[in-house]
């Protein structure tokens, strides 16, 4: 599986050393690496299909300074999709109200006919980029349904209904963001992980120091604003268990890579 990394945070902070101590993370994630900066109004990508401890432009990239209020990283385990660019989180999309959405995803799923009709629109060919592509569809729907008046609450009651019509069966640890909140969310146990300090929030797949890091609440969409919760879902039972049966339809898939 993938790993994730995020901030969110209300001021700029200093992230060299914990994007450091997470890319160290490649040697197990071997298959892409990227990071998406997401200040002031604008989105910035920077990945390659690469393992990250490879890449001469992430080293360098590492030795200046890094500050940021809101960002997210990934190392990619490929198990959908070849290795390739296009496959490489995060991805992002514009709706047609003009917000940008940019996820990555820690995860494989196996049941979900609704994504099914995007593998015939998406770039690549990752069921990662279909999860994106379908939420960006719905946005459209209502945006337009609403006459333009599709406000935050409603986008923010929109992604939880789409979360809860994707987690069974499926493993669902996703970071999104839309260009004001900061959306997350796990249905793995002991799979994200968080540490808060005064305005701001670092979440990492694993704990990137030795104190002050909590799981992620299970089964429960988190929403932040500038490093506040500003919305706490209702929990929902879809707990995604590793069975032998999806370890081995991992296996076939990661083999046919």
């Amino acid at each position: 599986m993938c790993e994730l990394f995020g901030v969110t945070a209300n001021r700029r902070v200093k992230i060299n050393d914990l994007l450091k101590r997470f890319f160290e993370h490649s040697t197990e994630h071997r298959n892409g690496w990227g990071l998406a900066f997401l200040d002031d109004n604008s989105v910035s990508i920077e990945k390659e299909p690469v393992k990250a401890s490879d890449s001469l432009y992430l080293r360098n990239r590492l030795t200046g300074r890094i500050e940021t209020s809101r960002c997210m990283a990934h190392i990619r385990k490929a198990t959908v999709g070849e290795v390739s660019f296009d496959n490489t989180h995060p991805f992002t999309k514009r709706d047609e109200a003009g917000r940008i959405w940019v996820l990555v995803h820690n995860g494989t799923i196996f049941e979900s006919p609704i994504l099914s009709a995007y593998q015939y629109k998406q770039i690549g060919t990752t069921d990662s980029e279909r999860i994106l592509l379908y939420i960006v569809d719905q946005m459209n729907k209502h945006y337009v349904s609403e006459l333009n008046g599709f406000d935050a609450n409603e986008r923010i009651k929109l992604i939880e209904k789409i979360i809860k019509r994707l987690a069974p069966e499926n493993k669902l640890n996703i970071m999104l963001y839309d260009g004001d909140y900061f959306y997350v969310h796990k249905n793995e146990k002991e799979t994200l992980y968080m540490s808060e300090h005064s305005g701001s929030v670092i979440f990492s797949t694993h704990p990137l120091q030795k104190e002050g890091w909590v799981e992620v609440p299970q089964n429960q969409l988190l929403v932040y604003k500038d490093g506040l919760l500003v919305h706490r879902g209702d929990k929902h039972e879809f707990d995604y268990v590793q069975t032998e049966e999806k370890t081995k339809l991992l296996y076939l898939g990661f083999a046919s890579l």
